[in-house]
């Protein structure tokens, strides 16, 4: 699936990394074109096939974007979803939104890992025995 160049992908596992930096917390981008259910259901289907409900301090989040059908989702674990108030993926989802309205999708899906990444500081700060537990690579799926 050629959604983005190898340039693009370099420059999204570039910012994986970049904001896994000074947080414990463990971020993931997976892409696919079509999504045929609900979003959040189908980021949540790939949450747990990814194995992102298996970080220690289970605080993975993930981003999902279905790039033809325009749909996207925002999903954290139960760690961060207990200290995190309801609303705490709406202005990031906002931010990313923002890009997307002009079909720059590496820019939103750079943007929001960057949100990201200083959100999960404030609650998971980097562990000196921090270890990268989910792979950086973006997981590309073939829908069903």
């Amino acid at each position: 699936m050629a959604v983005f160049n190898d340039e693009e992908q370099q420059r999204i596992r570039m910012a994986i990394e970049n904001a896994e930096k000074n947080t414990s917390g463990q971020i993931r981008v997976c892409i696919e074109k079509t999504c045929s259910e609900d979003v959040l259901d189908r980021a949540a289907k790939y949450f747990h096939q990814l194995d992102m409900h298996k970080t220690r301090q289970r605080n993975g989040v993930l981003i999902y974007l279905a790039t033809v059908d325009r749909k996207f989702a925002i999903i954290g674990d139960a760690g961060i979803n207990k200290v995190v108030p309801d609303n705490f993926w709406d202005d990031t989802k906002e931010d990313m939104l923002n890009h997307f309205k002009y079909g720059n999708l590496v820019d939103g899906i750079v943007t929001g890992l960057e949100i990201a990444g200083d959100n999960l500081k404030k609650f998971f700060p980097h562990q000196a025995d921090g270890s990268n537990e989910i792979s950086d690579d973006i997981a590309f799926m073939d829908g069903e």
